[in-house]
Formats: C-alpha cells, structure tokens, sequence
C-alpha cells in the first residue's frame, strides 16, 4: 500500500471512531453514517485500484 492509501485508511478509521463516540454521546445522526460509509466505500475504491 502506498502511503496515500495509508492515510485514507487511518482517515476512514478514525472517522468511524469519531462518528461512533458522537452517537454514544449525543444521538445517531444519519448524514454523519452516511458521510462514514461514502468515505468507506471511496476508501475500499482506492485500495482496490492500487493492488
């Protein structure tokens, strides 16, 4: 993986720790899930594409 697809990767999981910690903490809220998994799916686009 190059550094790029690294960075996307610890992007997409940090992310979904902070989506998560948002929702224990004040209520679900769907655009940010939403947001989460375009990010995911983008994230799982670029590695795909790299190897």
């Amino acid at each position: 993986m190059s550094g790029s697809t690294k960075v996307m990767g610890v992007l997409t999981v940090g992310s979904l720790v902070a989506v998560t910690a948002y929702t224990a903490a004040l209520g679900s809220n769907g655009w940010l899930w939403f947001g989460w998994v375009v990010l995911g799916l983008v994230t799982i686009g670029v590695v795909a594409s790299r190897s």
